[in-house]
């Protein structure tokens, strides 16, 4: 019932015993119970008093508060709070001017394999020219980039470690801008398995098996050099799931239906194959069983970039043709079932294995990525949201753990936890000490760091990431939060108003 139907139901019921008093001229008794009607109505009303409720906090960055009763609204000046702190106080109209200016964004990845390309990019607000430089524990420059607006820097770690470079924002009279730590985790790659069968030898075939072989790769490889005569490399350990299935066209032609039947089955289980299509005669052949359509290109085509390399003589004739996708690459990838397909439609990179031995091998690998190469894990570390600082409260996340994670550095053992707001991750807090790396250790993920920043580091990057926690909580904020009447009137006047005006009813009417 709403409170206008209490007070519609108390009026009546208060209406007829006062006519009974009065109709006896009980005058006294009939003030009573007019004394208790009105109280009991106002009690059921849920009367509020005007103007706001609470007070309006100055927020001290320095020393924010721990909960927010009687506060209606906050007021802070500056960068703001980071997002831990926010998170722990329930939403309020927040007045905050957002600051310009004085502000930086670094992105670069937490963790990476060995051979890879380490990238670190730099977002300002000013788009003037400038310098970013990667510099080593020793201060010798490892990568430099010069531009105007967002910069990016490259670096090939050469080893296996946890790493924590340098980098520093010049602007353009070389004074100093900004500089902090770089800190990264370079992990041994995973040993891909990969499974090869070639209808013809080629240089482009003896690079490529190079390549994979110099990464570390389980190779069981396949080279039909004439009817009688196949060239096979057997892999140092036994193939116990291979990943990735290599073919040239010209062998998948020659295959017998049931054998590429076959080799579409185990891609469609959840397997990669890559098809190189420099030697590919028959397109209505994969026109049918892989629904490519090939044109016949220019002789002399070749693609663009850094690596100019050579079209096959057949290839598709659109980026976008059915359920295939390319790119300025010439390699096209489509989904098959659980699996992936690409073809790469270029030939004659083995130029490049001297020359441009790094590009080539950065130009496979993108053509890997885009096949989705990689191990299935079980367990993942998620990178913390924000920079971990010393004595601010820090979520360690993770995917596929449960149980407990230690800590040794701090000598405690906490439990994991599910999140709301992580459906696929459980989460623990802590409170690190003290600026370096933070080891943790998990019976099922096994052995992590988290680097922990000095407080002092990259103060143009924290008042970044201050700025937008603060944007995201004043989005938290109801429209109509704070608007209308503010604090409730108190209702224990009218009930006692109410028990008093019947406990003096009842004993006139014992008298």
């Amino acid at each position: 019932m709403s409170p206008t139907l209490y007070v519609l139901v108390i009026a009546l019921a208060g209406l007829a015993s006062l006519a009974v008093y009065a109709w006896r001229r009980q005058w006294l008794d009939a003030l009573l119970v007019a004394v208790a009607t009105v109280a009991l109505a106002l009690f059921a009303a849920g009367l509020r008093l005007p103007g706001d409720a609470g007070h309006t906090l100055a927020i001290d960055p320095a020393a924010p508060p721990s909960t927010l009763d009687g506060v209606r609204a906050l007021t802070i000046k500056g960068d703001g709070l980071r997002a831990a702190q926010w998170h722990d106080l329930p939403a309020r109209p927040l007045n905050w001017q957002t600051p310009q200016g004085g502000s930086l964004r670094l992105d670069f990845p937490q963790q990476m394999a060995l051979g890879r390309i380490f990238s670190l990019k730099l977002q300002r607000e000013d788009k003037g020219e400038a310098t970013l430089e990667l510099l080593a524990e020793n201060g010798q420059v490892l990568a430099r980039a010069k531009g105007e607006g967002e910069l990016a820097v490259d670096w090939l770690p050469p080893v296996a470690e946890p790493v924590v470079l340098k980098a520093r924002l010049l602007d353009a009279a070389n004074k100093l801008v900004a500089e902090g730590p770089v800190p990264f985790i370079v992990q041994d790659p995973a040993t891909l398995q990969v499974e090869g069968r070639f209808g013809a030898p080629s240089f482009d075939l003896r690079v490529l098996n190079e390549l994979l072989a110099g990464s570390g790769a389980l190779l069981d490889w396949k080279v039909t050099l004439s009817r009688a005569i196949v060239r096979s490399e057997t892999p140092r350990a036994e193939l116990s799931d291979p990943s990735l299935m290599v073919v040239d066209a010209g062998w998948f032609e020659r295959a017998a239906p049931a054998e590429r039947a076959a080799l579409l089955e185990r891609v469609g289980q959840g397997r990669a194959l890559l098809v190189l299509g420099a030697s590919a005669n028959e397109p209505a052949l994969w026109s049918r069983s892989l629904q490519l359509s090939l044109q016949p290109q220019e002789a002399d085509r070749k693609t663009e970039g850094p690596l100019a390399m050579q079209v096959t003589p057949l290839a598709p004739a659109a980026r976008q043709g059915g359920p295939w996708s390319g790119g300025e690459d010439m390699v096209w990838t489509r989904d098959w079932k659980k699996g992936r397909i690409a073809w790469v439609g270029v030939a004659g990179w083995h130029q490049y294995a001297i020359s441009e031995p790094r590009a080539l091998a950065l130009w496979w690998q993108g053509v890997l990525d885009r096949l989705g190469i990689g191990l299935k894990k079980d367990t993942e570390w998620l990178a913390p949201d924000e920079m971990p600082l010393p004595g601010q409260r820090l979520e360690i996340c993770a995917r596929g753990v449960s149980g407990q994670l230690a800590i040794p550095e701090l000598k405690q053992t906490l439990a994991w936890q599910r999140r709301p707001e992580r459906a696929d991750a459980s989460c623990v807090a802590l409170w690190p000490e003290k600026s370096g790396w933070l080891q943790l250790r998990d019976a099922k993920a096994g052995a992590h760091a988290v680097y922990v920043y000095a407080p002092g580091d990259w103060p143009q990057w924290q008042a970044a990431q201050r700025r937008e926690a603060t944007a995201r909580y004043a989005a938290r904020t109801p429209a109509a939060s704070g608007e209308g009447p503010g604090r409730p009137m108190p209702a224990w006047p009218f009930a006692l108003a109410f028990a008093a005006a019947m406990l003096l009813l009842w004993w006139r009417e014992r008298r």
